[in-house]
């Protein structure tokens, strides 16, 4: 939207609730409530349409990982931990505590993903190959439609002899590829953790390795696979993104519910009905929602073909992550990393790894998800945007963050109680107190969110982070259909700029900003 605004765009956003932007938003007292970290994909999404002069200040992690050993620590010997970082030296060492030969192998393996991450860019900042334009319509039509080959021919000269290897990621499980690099089984469970955090599969299932190099995609201040914590929350991003619209002509307009997307007898989207009867009147409409919300709750059914509701229906939303964001009023002490003194340590800053010893951890705490139950030993991702961050949190206190895995949408077929919210929420407090004793003492407060939870209060279908998985079968040419891999859809007027769209999920705009793209070509032909 701030980028249309550019163009001398009339703009008008409406939002449902009182903070604008769903998935990155503020709520007071919690101003990390659903995503917790950010990135980039580069020059065009976020860096153009969130500079600093529009309030955006975000912190840098580094280290970015550290995982401890729970169960390490015999004969009275401090438990090992790994922590890795942009210092390559200190990886090395860390790395060696488990492996030299997994620590001499580790940065050829980082430039191995860089070199894959840095050839995959022109993809994702672009539309994907219009194969409708290419395949039909006038000489004109195919001619500007072969434009969009080339990101793909970028791609393919930038990755050259390594084109398999590129494949081979894309496709193949996550522990294929990391078991070819190394031996130790907390450096692969570490890495893995990035091939199926938000997602509903197992490091061994085909397609996980994707889940890994979607995550080291992005960058923060030219650095591959890094991320950070925005200053105030991550409202932070939708606040810049406002004031950058803003100065551009852009209208917003929070809590105002959308009841139905606006569609002529022509088939012809005009504008949208809010849900207290007002219109508002407009030559294209955007939708942020995922699909399912799009077509299924908000585009009148008799608009669509009983075909295209079919193929809506079986686009994946399926999610394994619960949320909960915690109060704290002191750090958490780890026994692998004391803190005695109650400051910060670098390891403080980064995505803590907990139950991420081996992968055979994250593999039992899967199954035991697809059989309807919540993993009794969940894969914990723990964070701590406090540490960086100042505003978050008075002096001595703390908010802490927790991805965690694997939960499903029904409990054994049932649907959540507040009960076993509790029951889960008082497991996860077990496992981090094992860590770090003190930590469950230390709660002032909790906000637990399930997948339902995710999906009632921002409008996730299913719960799922992404707008939908991110499986081989919805990339691409293929997110979140075929027929809509281009941002348009069946409604003339009618696009799609949310995540459920090509390049998928994560905090960087690629989108929206691909969306965009599609919308002023239009415009500029007709």
């Amino acid at each position: 939207m701030s980028f249309l605004s550019f163009y001398r765009t009339n703009i008008c956003i409406q939002d449902t609730m009182d903070w604008w932007r769903l998935h990155i938003s503020r709520k007071e007292g919690c101003r990390q409530r659903c995503s917790n970290v950010a990135t980039s994909w580069g020059e065009p999404p976020l860096q153009k349409n969130c500079s600093p002069k529009h309030g955006l200040k975000i912190y840098r992690r580094n280290p970015h990982a550290f995982s401890p050993m729970l169960e390490d620590g015999v004969g009275g010997a401090p438990p090992r931990s790994l922590t890795l970082g942009s210092d390559m030296v200190l990886n090395r060492k860390e790395i060696g505590k488990f492996s030299q030969k997994d620590a001499m192998a580790y940065g050829e393996f980082n430039a191995y993903l860089d070199k894959l991450a840095s050839a995959a860019q022109p993809l994702l900042d672009a539309p994907p190959v219009d194969i409708i334009g290419l395949t039909s319509g006038s000489l004109r039509t195919r001619i500007t439609a072969a434009k969009t080959l080339m990101p793909l021919v970028k791609c393919g000269l930038k990755l050259g002899k390594n084109i398999p290897d590129f494949y081979e990621i894309v496709t193949a499980p996550i522990m294929k590829i990391l078991n070819q690099w190394f031996e130790s089984e907390p450096l692969k469970a570490t890495l893995a953790t990035d091939a199926v955090i938000g997602a509903m599969t197992s490091p061994y299932n085909p397609g996980s390795g994707y889940v890994l190099l979607h995550h080291v995609m992005g960058e923060l201040e030219k650095e591959k696979g890094s991320w950070g914590y925005v200053e105030g929350g991550m409202g932070g991003v939708s606040n810049a993104i406002a004031s950058s619209a803003r100065s551009h002509g852009a209208s917003i307009f929070t809590e105002k519910d959308v009841q139905e997307i606006l569609v002529g007898p022509d088939g012809v989207a005009k504008g949208v009905v809010l849900k207290d009867g007002s219109e508002i009147h407009s030559k294209l409409v955007l939708s942020n929602a995922t699909p399912y919300v799009t077509f299924k709750k908000l585009t009148p059914q008799a608009s669509l073909s009983p075909e295209f509701i079919k193929a809506i229906d079986q686009f994946d939303y399926t999610s394994p992550v619960t949320k909960i964001n915690v109060a704290v009023d002191k750090l958490p002490n780890f026994l692998a990393a004391p803190s005695p003194d109650g400051k910060p340590g670098p390891h403080h800053q980064c995505s803590i790894h907990l139950n991420c010893e081996s992968v055979e951890v994250l593999e039992t705490a899967y199954k035991e998800s697809i059989n309807g139950k919540y993993s009794t030993r969940p894969m914990l991702e723990m964070t701590i945007p406090s540490v960086l961050d100042p505003t978050l949190a008075p002096p001595g206190a703390h908010v802490v963050s927790f991805f965690t895995q694997f939960t499903p949408y029904y409990l054994e077929g049932k649907e959540w109680t507040d009960q076993d919210k509790e029951a889960y929420a008082d497991l996860v407090f077990d496992w981090v107190e094992q860590y770090a004793p003190g930590f469950k003492s230390s709660v002032v407060g909790r906000d637990i969110l399930t997948p339902p939870d995710l999906e009632r209060i921002f409008g996730l279908t299913g719960g799922n982070i992404f707008h939908g998985s991110m499986s081989l079968d919805q990339l691409y040419l293929a997110r979140p259909l075929p027929c809509l891999s281009n941002y348009r859809t069946p409604i003339k007027g009618l696009y799609l700029c949310g995540s459920g769209c090509h390049p998928g999920g994560g905090v960087m705009g690629s989108p929206g900003w691909n969306a965009a793209l599609a919308v002023m070509a239009d415009m500029k032909r007709s």
